[in-house]
């Protein structure tokens, strides 16, 4: 092997994929679809996780995209709870703020799990991929961090007779 040259035999490392004439990934040794280096547009891609959808059709690869939308969703829901919630009252007692410090952290946890999955399923370079996860984005700070699901309390309007009254 010459200096640069990787595994593949070629001076990238072997990180260049083959490719038809149509701009689809051909296969790679041992038959399996090849990574994407550019983005691209279709159905037949491989998500997270090997062989899935790949080319099990439009549905699952329709059910890819609702998960990687959900989880992009869910990061800025957990995202507006976890402010919600540390936000909250000070507690005094010991054993309530170690709860919540618990609590937060698990949600900071989960977050950033989900986040990196919709990072590592982005990563694919799948432009449905790309989209779907900038709309799950988008709905998940919609719907928790512009205020418009219930309960959230820098939605509601001032009540003027607090003011009065107080």
């Amino acid at each position: 092997m010459g200096a640069g040259e990787g595994m593949g035999g070629d001076a990238m490392g072997g990180m260049m994929p083959p490719s038809d004439p149509g701009g689809m990934p051909m296969p790679s040794r041992g038959g399996r679809m090849a990574m994407h280096m550019t983005f691209f547009w279709g159905k037949r891609v491989e998500i997270l996780f090997s062989g899935w959808p790949g080319d099990r059709g439009v549905g699952m690869y329709l059910l890819a995209l609702l998960f990687v939308f959900v989880a992009s969703a869910l990061v800025d829901y957990l995202s507006s709870i976890s402010r919600r919630l540390s936000r909250g009252p000070a507690a005094t007692p010991g054993d309530r703020r170690v709860s919540t410090a618990v609590l937060l952290t698990t949600l900071h946890a989960v977050r950033l799990g989900l986040a990196y999955l919709v990072m590592l399923a982005v990563m694919s370079f799948n432009v449905g991929v790309l989209i779907v996860a900038i709309a799950g984005h988008a709905v998940g700070f919609l719907v928790s961090g512009a205020g418009l699901s219930k309960g959230d309390p820098s939605n509601e309007p001032a009540d003027p007779t607090k003011s009065m009254y107080s």
